[in-house]
């Protein structure tokens, strides 16, 4: 005879089986944390114990800083639930927020609720940073709905920071990778359809490191040639870009009359790549299409450019020689980045004030990006980021002369309005030019691949001709 509590039993027969899951689930996961944090670094650790904090204290927090919402509409269930006829109390809603840690801080993701939302986040931002222990807090809309607040506890503009190549050719051409914000946030630029980058700043605080991490990154790439006039040294065994010299189709030191035929050579090339971009290509502007390893996206990297383009004063005949060599030089650079965009050119000139006796205003302000490392007056970062650098003291590159801050540059971002501080990382040396060595072979002259296009063409250029 069966008996009636036999399925009773049953069930409750399996509550110690389904405890014991729930214990094992519980210990399983408590040991990860834990084995996580234990393997965590110092700066990780008390990450952790900051987004723990930042959690818990949330509820209490939030309507303090009128970051809440009153509902005064009971709910359906409230309103069954209320027998008695009393008036049913208001709820007060509390955004959901989702915590992640990394070494600098936390990252926070808010839901928002009527009347709670970007605004009201970012005019408690600063409290959220006191209460949060952080240096500072930014909050941004992640998406329709969702606030982004990211903490840190600890700047990263004054961690040196190190980047190794990883030796494979690029995802995105024309991305140039440049470090981290002062957020702890990868900051990148898009460079397509840009024809040129000015790059400022006092010797030694990182103008050629950021132009080493590009060359490492960009090299691996048979659609990127690469052409280089340094105004450092007078030969391509000497200065920075030594071990690079065998991934360039073109090199020069500071003699102003090899620049000349450098420039004049890339002139040339603009001209002829100008000609038959529609024949060749299909298309008027070659990133209508990209890159690629047959029409590869050429960049002239023009480093002290002020070597080139500074107005020499004198009377002699050699001083006369060389002013008009730098006036020649100007032009010649005037026309490839003006006019050198939809073929394919990019110009990068570094400089330590890019005033307009270093870089020619008719270069320099055609240039939709540009960069400071520190700056030693205000003149020099007006010059180098323009006269809007004024309003934002904060990422004014003279603040910058500290030795804590070499490699930190600040940078008018295209994505955000104002001003940015990016700390760019250091590339060894040894990998730098193991990056060169592994890639020498990719590299040959454009005027070499056109060539076979259109036949072989000549390499004077009659300025008198240059397109008006």
């Amino acid at each position: 005879m069966k008996d009636p509590n036999a399925p009773a039993q049953g069930i409750f027969g399996q509550v110690p089986l389904v405890v014991a899951l729930v214990l094992a689930v519980l210990v399983g996961w408590a040991i990860w944390w834990v084995v996580r944090y234990v393997r965590a670094d110092a700066m990780t650790r008390q990450s952790i114990r900051q987004a723990i904090r930042v959690r818990w204290g949330w509820k209490r927090l939030a309507p303090m800083l009128k970051l809440s919402a009153t509902d005064k509409t009971p709910t359906a269930l409230a309103s069954l639930a209320n027998t008695n006829g009393k008036p049913i109390k208001p709820r007060v809603l509390i955004p959901a927020l989702k915590v992640k840690h990394d070494a600098y801080g936390v990252i926070a993701r808010a839901q928002c609720l009527p009347s709670v939302g970007l605004a009201q986040f970012q005019k408690a931002a600063p409290h959220l940073a006191d209460a949060w222990r952080c240096t500072r807090v930014a909050v941004t809309q992640d998406k329709p709905g969702q606030i982004l607040i990211r903490g840190v506890r600890l700047d990263p503009l004054k961690f040196p920071t190190e980047h190794h190549p990883t030796g494979e050719p690029p995802e995105e051409t024309a991305q140039w990778d440049l470090g981290l914000d002062e957020y702890a946030q990868p900051v990148s630029v898009n460079l397509t359809q840009v024809p040129g980058v000015t790059v400022a700043g006092l010797p030694g605080f990182g103008k050629t490191s950021l132009i080493n991490r590009l060359l490492a990154d960009w090299a691996p790439s048979p659609a990127v040639q690469f052409a280089c006039a340094d105004g450092k040294v007078s030969a391509a065994y000497e200065g920075d870009y030594a071990d690079w010299v065998q991934r360039m189709f073109a090199f020069v030191g500071d003699d102003l009359e090899e620049a000349n035929k450098l420039f004049r050579q890339l002139v040339e090339l603009r001209r002829a790549r100008s000609a038959s971009v529609r024949q060749i290509l299909g298309v008027k502007s070659m990133w209508d299409i990209g890159p690629s390893e047959n029409w590869p996206l050429v960049v002239l990297i023009v480093d002290e450019a002020h070597t080139y383009f500074r107005d020499h004063k004198g009377s002699d005949q050699e001083t006369k020689k060389l002013a008009a060599l730098a006036a020649e030089n100007a032009r010649l650079v005037e026309d490839l980045v003006k006019k050198g965009r939809s073929v394919g050119l990019l110009v990068i000139l570094t400089t330590q004030k890019s005033t307009g006796d270093a870089i020619p205003t008719f270069i320099r302000d055609v240039c939709p990006v540009g960069l400071s490392f520190a700056q030693k007056t205000a003149e020099a970062a007006v010059a180098a980021l323009g006269d809007e650098i004024r309003e934002w003291p904060d990422a004014n590159p003279i603040n910058l002369q500290d030795p804590t801050y070499v490699g930190v540059a600040s940078m008018n971002h295209q994505s955000q309005p104002g001003f940015t501080r990016i700390r760019t990382p250091y590339v060894p040396d040894a990998e730098a030019a193991h990056i060169a060595e592994e890639t020498a072979n990719l590299t040959i002259d454009p005027s070499t691949l056109l060539a076979a296009f259109i036949g072989p063409r000549t390499t004077d250029v009659d300025l008198t001709k240059l397109d008006a």
